[in-house]
């Protein structure tokens, strides 16, 4: 693939354009009119024939060793590392978060491509003891075939790579859709599994509108699996058409993610981590910290500090060494943050902090908006019960740690979750009670580590888990063995 601005699908081996002719535009969210690269505006005949190639691809990928496998994720692995400056860069000109947290999500996608190499060793069933005494009972696991793969843009590395590997070194096949404010960094990561050397077939890139290439994926018969991560709506959609003819899905969505602060918290450590969490990447993640629930007893000091703190951060170009925070991913994206800061002062929020557009100082070309922190929140407000996905901190007063738990729990998502205090009795009834697949116990409510199994309760997923060895769930199926000698 030459190093042009215009980037080609990745299909049964080739760098191809679509039959469509026509390609999309990457824009830096920091300078909108600056076009960061072309992609591929693929249609239902690309993606078949993707599908098609994935499919005859993977009869023989599933043949190969564990270990051969793993041999070529410990290659990708290290052409990845080669070139963190390169992808990092792209990532921040293309959906705008600080090259300091592009680097770190790269060097977490080079230890994820390590962690899966090393699974191609590990055990993949159990000998069962049988009633019979002359049979032997074991389990094995079969890869599921051709994978899906639809990545949202907010980690355009390390979102397409704990997907890819484990499915990869299970023996599936992959077709990755990644977002297309977040294709030219995905096409930079494909590149370094085209250089170490992956089977044609087993590895396809394609991109395009969701209605099109992701709804596809949902839909053909091919597809043995798909996993994704985005909005609930768009997931609900996905996981109805893949059930609907049979096929295994696995959904990632959104999150409403508390942070309770109880009285007897570390308020230094605990303002950090809410900043840590909640407006980091603009606050563009999934395990974004957007509501705080803090106990009655510290809310005037914890507020005053949080304020203070935030009042401090610089909004700005996220390769500028003193930005802190960057713009919103898109236009719509910084439209939808804006009109949230609306509804919660019309529905009767206090905004005391930010929420304006950024404008002055060179920042009118780009999608930038204030830290925004709103008091006398309510917990039924649409800030306190929709996913912005922006910088948006909503505060609610509680009485006591039941009260909080209480609020915490009032939400249809149930992602992660965070408290903070020095009470070892509180941190175990926070642990039992929260509704919630992670839990954090005075640290941010964003981040999980790569070993650990990751996903959400109620409709923040489908009830899989991600990463560590419960990828295995996914990617594979058990097929149970009964030997008569």
């Amino acid at each position: 693939m030459s190093d042009t601005v215009k980037y080609s699908n990745y299909i049964n081996g080739e760098w191809i354009e679509s039959s469509s002719g026509e390609v999309g535009e990457s824009l830096n969210p920091a300078k909108a009119k600056e076009v960061v690269g072309r992609f591929q505006k693929s249609t239902a005949e690309d993606l078949d024939s993707a599908v098609q190639a994935a499919s005859k691809a993977q009869k023989l990928w599933r043949k190969e060793t564990g270990a051969a496998r793993g041999a070529l994720l410990y290659i990708a692995a290290d052409i990845l590392e080669s070139r963190i400056e390169e992808v990092a860069e792209t990532m921040t000109k293309e959906m705008g978060k600080t090259l300091p947290e592009a680097k770190g999500e790269t060097a977490r996608g080079v230890a994820i491509l390590r962690y899966y190499a090393g699974e191609g060793l590990r055990k993949t069933g159990d000998v069962i003891p049988s009633t019979d005494p002359g049979a032997f009972m074991f389990t094995t696991r079969k890869a599921l075939g051709v994978v899906g793969v639809i990545t949202p843009w907010n980690f355009p590395v390390a979102i397409p790579i704990w997907k890819m590997a484990p499915a990869l070194i299970y023996g599936n096949a992959v077709v990755l859709k990644p977002a297309s404010e977040a294709s030219i960094t995905a096409a930079k990561v494909i590149e370094c599994f085209v250089e170490a050397g992956f089977p044609k077939g087993i590895v396809n890139y394609i991109t395009g509108s969701g209605s099109v290439i992701g709804q596809g994926l949902a839909d053909h018969k091919l597809v043995d699996g798909v996993t994704f991560t985005g909005s609930d709506g768009v997931g609900q959609q996905v996981g109805q058409a893949v059930l609907a003819r049979g096929g295994k899905y696995q959904l990632e969505m959104g999150g409403k993610n508390p942070v309770i602060v109880a009285d007897d918290a570390d308020l230094d450590l605990a303002v950090e981590a809410t900043i840590s969490g909640g407006l980091k990447s603009t606050g563009q993640k999934c395990t974004a910290t957007s509501r705080v629930i803090v106990d009655q007893a510290i809310y005037e000091t914890f507020k005053e500090k949080l304020v203070a703190k935030v009042s401090e951060i610089k909004v700005g170009d996220g390769l500028d060494t003193d930005s802190w925070m960057g713009p919103s991913v898109s236009a719509s994206q910084l439209d939808t943050v804006l009109s949230y800061i609306e509804k919660g002062k019309e529905e009767g929020a206090k905004l005391i902090f930010g929420g304006k557009r950024l404008e002055e100082n060179g920042l009118s070309d780009g999608y930038y908006v204030e830290p925004a922190i709103f008091d006398e929140v309510d917990t039924k407000m649409s800030i306190a019960q929709e996913e912005i996905f922006g910088p948006v901190l909503a505060l609610i007063k509680v009485n006591g740690l039941e009260e909080a738990i209480n609020v915490a729990n009032d939400s249809k998502f149930g992602l992660s979750a965070s408290i903070f205090t020095t009470n070892i009795a509180r941190m175990l009834t926070f642990i039992e009670d929260m509704d919630a697949g992670l839990v954090r116990v005075n640290a941010e409510s964003a981040g999980v580590e790569l070993q650990a199994p990751f996903g959400g309760m109620k409709q923040s997923s489908s009830h899989s888990r991600e990463q560590g060895t419960a990828a295995i769930e996914f990617f594979t199926e058990v097929k149970t063995v009964f030997i008569k000698g």
